[in-house]
């Protein structure tokens, strides 16, 4: 008879994990103004940092901000750690969310005694961080874009996006704002891709057996 396999045996350690956004994170923020009111203004911090995250090698070109809706008051801009965190979830508007709800206390980012809070993306999100928006209580999303052209431009696979992604977004009260900052978004992308780094896609892209 083979050997019966033994029990995996966990510490507390092997429960646990976290993430974290690299050390020039944290030294950028800094240096922005407490308030960014305009879109224009918040995209444009959103995208300088998608920029920063592949030309500093500490993830790939995504980025994306949490702000006070009607003020602009920065909470938190997060950018991608997929490769740096062996996490396949750690895309931008996940750690932003994240980020911005354990400095807020607070699950809900629209909840009782909180402002109105809006998510800004370089591009629309793919499908697993257009979920994450629907629960994660923002009530306005800002995206530099939508369509094929991020994922003609550098090989990353967005996901099956439902097609009324908008409309569902809509009925649940987020309200959408597209198409700022488009062409400097793309440029971005156009940029890593002719860095020639590595596109991290789920079994490198293969969708078969």
């Amino acid at each position: 008879m083979p050997p019966t396999p033994s029990s995996p045996t966990f510490s507390a350690a092997d429960l646990r994990f976290s993430l974290d956004l690299p050390e020039w994170v944290a030294a950028e923020l800094n240096l922005l103004p407490p308030t960014l009111p305009t879109l224009a203004e918040r995209m444009a911090e959103v995208i300088r940092f998608s920029r920063l995250n592949f030309q500093s090698q500490t993830g790939g070109p995504f980025a994306a901000g949490v702000f006070e809706r009607d003020t602009g008051r920065l909470v938190v801009i997060g950018v991608n750690r997929v490769m740096a965190s062996g996490c396949s979830s750690a895309h931008a508007e996940l750690m932003a969310l994240s980020l911005a709800q354990k400095r807020l206390g607070a699950y809900d980012l629209g909840g009782p005694g909180l402002p109105a809070h809006q998510l800004v993306v370089n591009w629309r999100p793919c499908a697993m961080c257009y979920g994450a928006v629907l629960w994660s209580g923002v009530r306005s999303l800002v995206i530099a874009g939508e369509g094929p052209e991020l994922e003609q431009s550098t090989g990353f696979d967005e996901g099956p996006v439902h097609p009324q992604w908008r409309g569902e977004l809509e009925r649940r009260g987020i309200e959408v704002h597209p198409d700022v900052l488009r062409e400097e978004a793309l440029a971005v992308f156009r940029e890593f891709s002719a860095s020639r780094q590595f596109v991290y896609n789920a079994r490198l892209g293969k969708h078969g057996p």
